[in-house]
């Protein structure tokens, strides 16, 4: 078993009055994580609310209802909580009416969701994610240089738990995770009519990873208007399979000011979807590769020691270009990512002149602990 950072982030939560909501795609091991979690503590009420029965416990929000589920559990943990209609509000009773009880609950989409973590639980929430594994986690797992050594893997096969315990079914277990549990969020609560066409979509997408993104480009390939396309995009976000990065537009008149590049979270994922599990010496798709996995890890980084920043890319329309930009504190931190370790990077002129105390890197394999690893593990 791979041990997970959010487990103690999720025990430094427990019991200070307000809900745990911990979300993430399909898969990655919440459950996992959460029967971990359930095993240390004492009276714990378990419902998976991927049942039908207990929906069904949940269609009235009666105090005394509520009062006979709980009974004496001192916690509540809700698995796949989205499938329970205002889900929120019903929560907010729970958090209101048993202040003794501790609830937590998981989500693999944001669709019903979205209303938890906003204004049923403003101030008696803490939302947390969780991803597919990390780089630090495998370094904390298996050691630094046993980690480096499987780069290679990681970039094509991606980092989900049942392919890291399972290496010799990757392919097998990749391809049933896309036509099983990918869209699955997507298809009950987005109303997707022509699920095709989001598949199309996606395979559209896996092949413009660290490009940006036209809509009207896709439209006109996929035979879709930019409406749907806007639409489909928010619900693949939403049920996190892909995330969009926005541009900076702060200082320059030829900043590009609605672009948008697109990563997914999982490269094994992006590349089941295409179907392409090449080594890395046939692919000349390493540079997309190189920087989906970054964008990726560096995500799981923030999330798990709760470093807060604005993220962007950089781009003129003369076609200057930072690959990926983290502001925090005030500050710009620009970062190039480069499979080669040969190749000379510098900060574009008019980017230095227009945020002239900005920290520059170039990250590659040969400096990636700088990028994905604490000082001090």
């Amino acid at each position: 078993m791979i041990p997970r950072i959010q487990n103690k982030r999720i025990l430094s939560r427990l019991h200070k009055g307000k809900a745990v909501i911990l979300l993430g795609p399909r898969q990655v091991g919440k459950t996992t994580l959460l029967r971990q979690i359930a095993g240390t503590l004492n009276d714990v009420l378990w419902m998976n609310a991927d049942t039908l029965e207990i929906q069904n416990l949940w269609d009235t929000t009666s105090k005394s209802r509520l009062a006979a589920m709980i009974g004496k559990h001192d916690t509540i943990i809700i698995d796949e909580a989205q499938n329970i209609p205002k889900i929120g509000a019903k929560l907010k009773i729970i958090i209101d009416e048993f202040k003794a009880v501790q609830v937590i609950a998981t989500g693999s989409s944001a669709f019903e969701l979205a209303d938890v973590l906003s204004e049923p639980l403003t101030g008696r929430k803490y939302a947390l994610r969780l991803f597919p594994v990390s780089f630090e986690e495998m370094v904390r797992h298996q050691g630094f240089i046993e980690e480096i050594s499987a780069m290679e893997l990681r970039l094509i096969y991606g980092s989900y738990p049942d392919i890291l315990m399972h290496p010799g079914e990757k392919v097998e277990l990749l391809k049933e995770l896309v036509n099983s549990y990918l869209y699955r969020d997507v298809l009950i609560y987005g109303n997707v009519k022509k699920p095709h066409k989001l598949v199309h979509l996606l395979q559209a997408l896996a092949f413009q990873v660290g490009s940006e993104v036209s809509y009207t480009s896709l439209g006109n390939m996929l035979k879709m208007d930019n409406e749907t396309i806007e639409r489909y995009m928010d619900l693949l976000e939403k049920s996190f399979v892909i995330y969009r990065l926005g541009a900076l537009r702060r200082n320059l008149r030829n900043e590009i000011k609605k672009g948008k590049k697109v990563y997914f979270y999982d490269n094994g994922i992006r590349n089941a979807l295409i179907n392409q599990f090449n080594p890395l010496n046939l692919r000349n798709d390493i540079g997309a590769l190189w920087e989906n996995y970054l964008m990726s890890e560096r995500m799981k980084y923030l999330e798990y020691h709760g470093i807060y920043a604005n993220r962007y890319f950089w781009r003129t329309h003369t076609q200057q270009e930072v690959d990926y930009i983290e502001e925090i504190n005030g500050r710009m931190h620009a970062y190039e990512f480069k499979w080669s370790t040969t190749k000379k990077v510098s900060l574009p002129k008019n980017f230095i002149a227009a945020y002239p105390d900005s920290i520059f890197k170039v990250i590659t394999p040969k400096n990636i602990e700088e990028f994905l690893l604490p000082a001090t593990l």
